[in-house]
Parts: C-alpha cells; sequence; structure tokens
C-alpha cells in the first residue's frame, strides 16, 4: 500500500512557479567541506569542519580588529590616475571603473584608525578582490599617509597584505611604492612606534619584497600563500622540485621569516598583547 497517492495527474509548474535555491547559503571548501555561510561568519569566516581561513577583505577584517565596528576611514576617496594611458584588453580607467563598481571599493586598499581593545589603532588593509589586490600608486600613497597620521599621533600601525602584486598598468610608477612605503616604515622605526605586518592568503610579489616584509613583528593566518613569485615559477626557473608546503606560512615560520601564526579568531588579541608587551604597558585582558 502506498503512502501517497496522486489525485490528479499531469500536474505541471509553470517557470514563474519554480523557485530556485538562494545563492550563497553555502561555502565549499578547497578540501571538499561543506559549510552554512552564516556559522562560517560566525566563525571569523573560518571553516570548522578542517581550520581553512577563507579569503576576506576589509570590512571584514575591521570589523574584527576594531571595537564594535567603529573606525575612521582615512583618505576614502583616494583614486588611480591613468598616466601611462595604458590599454591590455580594455583600457586602465574601464578596469578601474569595472571594479569599484564591481567590489564598491575605490582602490585595493583602504586605512582606517579605531579603538582596538581600547586604545587607538591604525590599520591599512588590502582587498585582493580589487584587480587581484594589485599594489597600484594608490596603494602605496595610502600606505604612506597611515604611516604618516601614524607617526603624527604617535600610534601603532598594522597593514595586512592580501596581493597579487605590483599592478602591472603602472609600471615603473608602481614599483616606486616599494621604495615610498619602505621609507616610512623607517620613519615609524625611527620613531619608537611598533609596526605589525600581516601576512594573508596571498601575499606576493612586490608587497612581500616590501611592507609585508618589514614588520617588527611578522605574522600570518594558517595555509597562507607568501612569497614573491608563485611556486609554478619558482620551479620553472629553478628547475628543481618544490618541498612540500613550499611557501606556505607553516613552511615560512620554520625558516625564520615569520614570528609566529595566529588563527583569525585570536587575531585582535595577539595583536594587541604584542602591542602591550613592546610598548611597556599593562597587558589588557
Amino acid at each position: 500500500m502506498s503512502w501517497f497517492k496522486r489525485k490528479t495527474k499531469g500536474i505541471t509548474t509553470t517557470t514563474e512557479e519554480k523557485k530556485d535555491t538562494p545563492k550563497g547559503l553555502w561555502y565549499k571548501s578547497p578540501t571538499g567541506k561543506i559549510v552554512d555561510t552564516e556559522e562560517l561568519e560566525q566563525n571569523f569566516y573560518v571553516s570548522p569542519e578542517d581550520g581553512y581561513h577563507v579569503r576576506i577583505g576589509s570590512r571584514e577584517y575591521f570589523q574584527i580588529l576594531f571595537d564594535d565596528n567603529k573606525f575612521k576611514e582615512l583618505d576614502a576617496n583616494l583614486e588611480s590616475k591613468d598616466p601611462l594611458k595604458f590599454v591590455d584588453t580594455k583600457k586602465y580607467p574601464d578596469r578601474l571603473k569595472s571594479a569599484q563598481k564591481k567590489t564598491n571599493l575605490k582602490d585595493a586598499v583602504r586605512c582606517a584608525v579605531g579603538k582596538s581593545k581600547g586604545k587607538d589603532l591604525v590599520v591599512a588593509c588590502m582587498d585582493f578582490a580589487f584587480i587581484g589586490g594589485s599594489m597600484g600608486s594608490v596603494v602605496g600613497e595610502k600606505i604612506a599617509r597611515a604611516a604618516d597620521y601614524a607617526l603624527k599621533n604617535k600610534l601603532p600601525l598594522m597593514v595586512i597584505s592580501k596581493s597579487g602584486g605590483a599592478r602591472m598598468m603602472e609600471a615603473a610608477l608602481s614599483l616606486m611604492q616599494l621604495a615610498k612605503t619602505s621609507v616610512k616604515l623607517a620613519q615609524l622605526s625611527d620613531a619608537g612606534l611598533p609596526y605589525i605586518s600581516l601576512c594573508t592568503d596571498p601575499t606576493t610579489g612586490g608587497t612581500t619584497a616590501s611592507f609585508a616584509m618589514l614588520g617588527d613583528i611578522n605574522i600570518s593566518e594558517p595555509g597562507a600563500l607568501i612569497g614573491f613569485a608563485g611556486p609554478r615559477i619558482v620551479r620553472d626557473t629553478t628547475g628543481k622540485e618544490l618541498p612540500d608546503g613550499f611557501q606556505t606560512s607553516e613552511f615560512l615560520l620554520e625558516h625564520g621569516f615569520l614570528d609566529f601564526i595566529t588563527l583569525r579568531k585570536d587575531l585582535k588579541d595577539k595583536v594587541n598583547q604584542y602591542l602591550d608587551l613592546i610598548l611597556n604597558q599593562p597587558l589588557r585582558a
């Protein structure tokens, strides 16, 4: 005996009445684990199944680091120009407009100042979603201005790197940002102000060759790709097979390029604990 009987034969559902499953309800990690997106957000965008740290942007990092997500954004309206009149598959200004519309960002870095565990902290955070987090003139200028703000107000600076490297559309102008940001960080050091560099997935190219590896303390998230050139380029150039885990944050920690790796849920506590220690002030709870 069947449990259900169809009373009317030939039932059909019109296209208008069909309902699709809403997008974004689930996230699939690279290891194949399926996670509810709401659960993922509540877990600092880390897969509870395998600990995979999902790529996030400045909005999420500011939410993690700043008390009650309150901060003042610095130089928010700075935008790139096109001094080289660069064209590849499309004109550079068109590419910028497309990226701005898609990401709702002005460029590949946002800088802000706010309270973190009760004390002021300047944070410059890169966004990979904007042209692969590429470092152009605006990225270098905003990080330099963030350092100037930290110098003027005697505050610590933190830079969160997430970049595919220098922006090819700005050629040598992009490469000049390596020197400019490095000089500003040297001025911070001379003033005795702490600089923390957080390398996230991925941190490559000119970013790695400048501010990402110049921190008083260099830290990273688990499993992040960190290097100057990607593993494939290194393999093809050297003609040698690379060690397991080459250019992961764990490999770099083992070889002395990083001071420690922190889980994202512990990031705020770890950063402020270090600042309290280096500034010789009472540890905050």
